[in-house]
């Protein structure tokens, strides 16, 4: 029998052009190279960037082997899939990402030859006075007229450009053509994928031209998975009470993940019992985190994954962390945000899934 524990994964560390040193310098992240860093991949499943147990007796597994070899210990009770199916990362979009968007779960598998899409959230950690981000379409552009815009690279002709402000979230669905940066620290949860299609002249990888013929066609396949309604926006999350001086803000739910933030002072301890894998992500200062007999230190902008077995989790105050998970919406959305006093309307505004 396997004695769970909290695991510490190996991140992937991205250097895209749009990157900078934020993740280190602003988050405090340690152990990150010395050079531009665009995204660190804290918990993924995605073919090629899986990550691997970095201590204790599971060391060196792979996320893919212990979601298929303990399923529900890692999981949930009834859980079953080939691979764990929600992705996080932090992003330094020091510079502007590219427009670009990723399919839904239907089109990934008719054109992407892919099991899933990609739908997406981002939270913002930090964001420059006037920072802004792209994120749907303006009321009215057809199909003819995104072409065209595209075709031009003039997106703001069609696309709504949203203010930025630390501490609020913005659900994407897939489908929608979206941006953001420059300027802004976000923490992003996200379907297990790595499609996308892309609208630029250039790639995100090295900033080298596309040529003609490739850039038609990423534009003709872009243009056959665009949504033209979604029209998401940003929000400031429902916020819970706890415990003197502890809070916890549900920043966004829908089928394929939720994500909460809490921050607890010194009068009481952040303390959360689940019943499904929780990723857990430090936005503060370093912390203890304790699982039952395990404990473990959690630095800045560190993550560690919850299996659900373990079932509880308590941080010492001060923390601000977040927690992402693949949601029962009913028993961990809207159960504790009805008993709040929360209604209908506020709660299905956090994202999918969640009207009447």
């Amino acid at each position: 029998m396997t004695a769970w524990y909290p695991l510490r994964l190996s991140a992937q560390v991205r250097p895209l052009v749009f990157g900078g040193h934020a993740i280190a310098r602003r988050l405090g992240r340690g152990g990150l190279p010395d050079r531009v860093v665009a995204e660190t991949w804290e918990v993924s499943d995605v073919d090629g960037s899986v990550g691997r147990v970095l201590d204790g007796p599971l060391a060196g597994r792979s996320l893919r082997r212990l979601v298929q070899d303990s399923p529900e210990e890692l999981m949930g009770r009834g859980w079953r899939g080939d691979r764990f199916p929600v992705l996080t990362k932090f992003i330094d979009a020091s510079g502007a990402l590219p427009v670009h968007l990723h399919a839904d779960d239907h089109t990934a598998q008719a054109l992407e030859g892919q099991a899933n899409g990609k739908t997406e959230a981002w939270h913002i950690l930090d964001a420059a006075p006037g920072a802004t981000a792209l994120c749907g379409l303006k009321a009215g552009v057809t199909a003819e007229r995104l072409r065209e815009a595209l075709l031009a690279q003039d997106f703001d002709a069609v696309m709504r450009r949203l203010p930025v402000r630390a501490g609020e979230t913005i659900y994407v669905p897939a489908g929608t053509l979206h941006s953001f940066g420059p300027a802004t620290l976000v923490y992003e949860i996200e379907q297990t994928s790595d499609i996308q299609q892309h609208a630029m002249r250039w790639r995100m990888e090295d900033g080298s031209p596309v040529g003609d013929d490739e850039w038609h066609a990423n534009l003709a396949m872009l243009l056959r998975e665009c949504k033209l309604e979604p029209r998401p926006d940003f929000g400031p999350g429902l916020r819970i009470q706890v415990d003197d001086g502890v809070e916890r803000v549900f920043l966004c739910a829908g089928p394929y993940f939720a994500l909460e933030r809490w921050r607890a002072g010194t009068a009481a301890p952040l303390r959360h019992t689940f019943e499904t894998a929780q990723i857990l992500s430090n936005a503060g200062a370093p912390v203890t985190v304790t699982c039952g007999e395990a404990v473990r230190e959690l630095g800045r902008a560190e993550t560690l994954l919850l299996p659900a077995v373990l079932g509880r989790v308590e941080i010492a105050g001060p923390a601000d962390v977040l927690l992402g998970y693949l949601p029962d919406l009913d028993r961990d959305v809207r159960a504790p945000l009805a008993e709040a006093g929360y209604g209908p309307g506020p709660i299905a505004a956090l994202g999918e899934g969640l009207g009447p």
